[in-house]
């Protein structure tokens, strides 16, 4: 038989029968869907953990102590005032908090480092020990940030930061509202990769003499002031007291749970513990270790320092590039997931195919038997029946590429990053037709091995 005729007879077959063929694919269809949406929400994923830690520094070690952070600090014991932070190891500088271990908690200490006061020490192994007596009241302190840079080989910078929620007005706002206050030392905006939209960044001289100046985030800039222009140079109060905003960061979108630095506040690290925190909340330190290869080394170095100063005390030390490995570890593991259950639902959709071929072998047996006796070969028989499976599939396959696209509105409501691409879609009528030429081979091959005399005779 040759191709143009075989073409003509598979094509006349399945569309006298459009509603068998469109029920057949259904399988392949939700399959095909299925591939495409797999495909688009591991991209989302990739693209979504890229985001989160796009303004993390890989060697970023946080420091976090998650005691009784109300207690009087070994700080103050030493006639300071404490610092403090209430997103110590698992919450967002942000003023929001994610559980320990996805991808962004901590994401708030990542983005603290520098910052140097030397303090007055012994040698190694002794130093500062008669003033931190008191184990229950452990706060982190400008002093532990010293100790570190001092103490810990392998490092380019340390800092301390903390956030709280205050009252702000000032600019548009029509009543005082609710905002995160991030007091951060000078280093912050490098160790964050962040960018200035306008004006300049927290200085260290900002901070030594406690002024009241601060940085907006993009967001909040334009809730406040109604655009980053507008805010420059501008006052808010924070807690009743005039800040002069020094500059608006540029724009940088969502990092992990919603939550961002364009909803923030950023002032000096003291003038935030003159005026507002007192000794209320925990800080955070940052150390920025300089060979991501030796992090483990550095946090050893930290904990032997820290061991030294608060002896039979555990801090939380985590490090950024083990979130990142664990974020991107668990998008893959719900990719490997999607893609079994895509497998799966091609399987199904085969044996749907394998079952209407069969039956449809049983009804044109005679068919078969004619076009036997008319001289076609038992390669021209399964030519054939093959060729419809393979176009039931295509036809399934493009269906469900469609498909999914209508279906994509209704997974990002729920907050899934799709990213579709032509790569997915070509892929799932790929892996369509193999299901349906592999599904459709046993039952197009029991058509071609009919005997003509015995098909011709079938009731």
């Amino acid at each position: 038989m040759r191709s143009g005729e075989l073409l003509r007879l598979v094509w006349t077959n399945l569309t006298q029968n459009k509603f068998k063929v469109i029920m057949t694919s259904v399988g392949i269809i939700v399959g095909a869907a299925t591939i495409v949406m797999v495909i688009a929400i591991g991209r989302g994923g990739q693209m979504d953990v890229a985001e989160q830690f796009k303004n993390l520094n890989a060697g970023a070690i946080d420091i976090s102590y998650e005691g009784n952070g109300s207690n009087i600090s070994q700080f103050e014991q030493r006639g300071g005032k404490s610092s403090g932070n209430d997103f110590g190891g698992g919450t967002m500088p942000w003023g929001g908090s994610a559980p320990q271990g996805t991808p962004g908690s901590d994401m708030g200490a990542d983005f603290f480092g520098g910052g140097m006061q030397m303090p007055d020490m012994g040698a190694f192994g002794g130093f500062g020990q008669s003033d931190r007596i008191n184990q229950e009241a452990v706060t982190l302190s400008l002093d532990d940030v010293d100790d570190l840079e001092t103490f810990v080989p392998g490092i380019t910078s340390v800092s301390i930061s903390y956030s709280t929620k205050q009252e702000v007005d000032g600019g548009e706002l029509e009543e005082a509202a609710s905002y995160t206050v991030a007091g951060v030392q000078s280093e912050f905006r490098d160790i964050s990769n962040l960018s200035m939209a306008i004006g300049d960044f927290l200085t260290d001289a900002n901070d030594e003499t406690m002024e009241k100046v601060c940085v907006l985030g993009a967001a909040a800039a334009k809730e406040i002031f109604g655009s980053a222009y507008d805010a420059y140079d501008s006052e808010i109060y924070i807690d009743n007291r005039p800040y002069v905003v020094n500059g608006v960061l540029e724009e940088v979108g969502t990092v992990s749970s919603g939550i961002s630095p364009d909803e923030g506040i950023f002032i000096p690290y003291n003038t935030g513990v003159k005026y507002i925190t007192g000794s209320s909340i925990s800080p955070t330190i940052t150390v920025i270790a300089s060979d991501v290869e030796e992090i483990s080394t550095v946090i050893t170095n930290i904990e032997t320092v820290l061991a030294e100063s608060y002896p039979n005390t555990e801090f939380t030390i985590t490090d950024a590039g083990s979130k990142m490995e664990a974020a991107a570890e668990s998008n893959n593991i719900l990719t490997m997931l999607l893609i079994a259950m895509a497998a799966i639902v091609f399987v199904v959709g085969g044996i749907g195919i394998m079952n209407v071929l069969f039956v449809t072998v049983k009804e044109r047996t005679k068919e078969i038997g004619i076009l036997k006796s008319m001289g076609c070969s038992k390669k021209d028989i399964l030519l054939e029946f093959l060729l419809e499976s393979s176009v039931i599939s295509i036809i399934g396959g493009f269906l469900g590429v469609g498909f999914s696209f209508l279906v994509t509105p209704i997974v990002e409501h729920f907050s899934v990053r799709v990213e579709l691409s032509l790569w997915g879609a070509v892929l799932a009528v790929i892996f369509a037709v193999i299901t349906g030429t592999l599904f459709g081979f046993y039952p197009a091959f029991k058509a071609s091995r009919l005997i003509p005399i015995e098909a011709l005779s079938e009731e």
